[in-house]
């Protein structure tokens, strides 16, 4: 497995600029709303409109065929066009599919990908963060989409993201550790992931999480790359870390239902079998495993 950050990660590949110096400038808002050429992305429920003909892309729209509400700045491209997203109902155009980050992320264009990440992202966060948690007054929107503030009190209150590690674990013979969870399917198996605790680092979190589910100490814990994961509000730091020899593994019930190590072959061979499914190249760890097999997985879907 080579060193150095993940190359290519299918929520990561945003290219606009975020102008976050105009989200309090209401002229210079005003006026890129008013101008025909700015890109209108609609969400509803966590999906935009897709054209998949050539090749996947999101429908955008003018500002006047929007539909009435909240404004929320996402960016502007290189040729200084403005890009605002709003939430729904989707509006009715022929030759569209609604879609979400889970079916399209990883097929749209950079761009593309990185509108409809930060878009889903914000819609989850407004719906369900209305009320202030000092006094439950009802907020509102400001700073383009970005703040919510509480006429009450004046407290402002910024979108919630929630680091979480996610970590490819192998042992001394360089098998990588998979496990499934209680609730999957019997044929999913994924690398182990878990929340960071409050006052803890990332590398400690790695290390308690591997500890807690599967009962194994680990060393040598090293940074590989992030991505957002608006599913809901999610950022996922992916990571490498070993285990000493050959070690037995004690899953906890709770958290693991069965775990095991794999060498390449016997990857391939439950793949091949049907008893593990491929992971799509959307998530961080479809990317961390394909890095530690060297290359893409037999039987990999394209999202």
């Amino acid at each position: 497995m080579t060193d150095g950050p993940l190359e290519w990660l299918a929520l990561s590949r945003g290219t606009l600029d975020r102008v976050a110096l105009h989200r309090r400038d209401d002229a210079w808002l005003d006026a890129a709303w008013a101008d025909p050429g700015t890109c209108v992305l609609v969400v509803q429920d966590g999906r935009a409109l897709v054209t998949y003909e050539p090749t996947p892309a999101l429908v955008l729209v003018p500002p006047d065929q929007a539909p009435d509400g909240d404004r929320w700045l996402l960016g502007v491209d290189d040729a200084g066009t403005a890009y605002f997203g709003t939430p729904g109902p989707l509006p009715a155009i022929e030759g569209t599919q609604p879609s979400g980050l889970r079916r399209v992320g990883a097929l749209l264009s950079d761009q593309d990908s990185g509108l409809l990440t930060h878009v889903v992202a914000l819609e989850h966060w407004h719906r369900n963060n209305r009320y202030c948690p000092r006094c439950g007054a009802e907020t509102r929107t400001a700073s383009a989409g970005h703040v919510r503030v509480c006429p009450e009190d004046g407290s402002q209150h910024f979108p919630r993201v929630d680091p979480a590690v996610i970590m490819l674990v192998t042992d001394g013979a360089d098998r990588i550790l998979l496990a499934r969870g209680p609730q999957w399917p019997a044929d999913r198996r994924s690398i182990l992931a878990g929340f960071v605790e409050p006052g803890e680092s990332l590398e400690q979190a790695v290390a308690r999480e591997v500890k807690e589910e599967v009962g194994i100490p680990v060393r040598d814990v090293r940074y590989l790359g992030s991505q957002p994961w608006p599913l809901p509000q999610s950022l996922m730091l992916g990571f490498t870390a070993r285990a000493d020899g050959d070690v037995p593994l004690y899953p906890d019930p709770e958290e693991i239902l069965d775990a095991a190590w794999y060498t390449r072959d016997e990857l391939r061979t439950a793949i091949d079998a049907g008893d593990i499914v491929a992971p799509g190249p959307l998530s961080i760890a479809a990317q961390l495993i394909m890095r530690w097999y060297g290359g893409d997985l037999p039987k990999m879907p394209d999202f």
